[in-house]
């Protein structure tokens, strides 16, 4: 009887708990420089450096198992994100509200055999991926979002 009770207390907490954690975690890209943060807390990383280079500043977050660049414009918006690790993260809080207009367009990409490079463009974010095992890499930008004079070479 103990064992029940204490099975459905732990349900409802979990339950509780994963509701709390899907309400903490922001969108980054195309959103404002505040959602770093909260991208930090999604991939459990640290906040590591913060690089200001000419057109843009990259915050950079680390985990044990992958590391984060969020590029944001002058104007405070996310524009771009990278990432290289032992794997790719999710893209669900990173890519926020862009995410289900990448999975609709994964789900119609078509991988060519014994590629490791994927690339998916939508009409207003473009993912792409590569690297091979250990050594993950990959970065999604939202070309409209890029500030002027700033190459898209430059997300890395």
């Amino acid at each position: 009887m103990k064992t029940r009770i204490f099975s459905r207390l732990l349900l409802g907490l979990s339950i509780v708990l994963t509701v709390f954690a899907a309400q903490q975690v922001q969108a980054a890209l195309g959103e404002s420089v505040d959602s770093v943060a909260s991208d930090q807390k999604a991939i459990s990383a640290v906040r590591r450096a913060m690089k200001t280079s000419t057109g843009y500043t990259v915050h950079e977050i680390r985990s044990e198992t992958i590391t984060v660049r969020e590029y944001v414009s002058p104007s405070g918006v996310v524009f771009g994100i990278a990432w290289n690790g032992l794997t790719h993260p999710d893209l669900t809080p990173l890519l926020g509200s862009y995410f289900s207009e990448y999975q609709k367009a994964m789900t119609h990409a078509h991988r060519q055999p014994g590629r490791r490079h994927v690339t998916v463009k939508t009409d207003s974010v473009v993912v792409e991926k590569w690297g091979h095992m250990r050594n993950l890499q990959g970065r999604a930008y939202v070309p409209a979002l890029i500030p002027q004079g700033v190459s898209v070479d430059e997300i890395k």
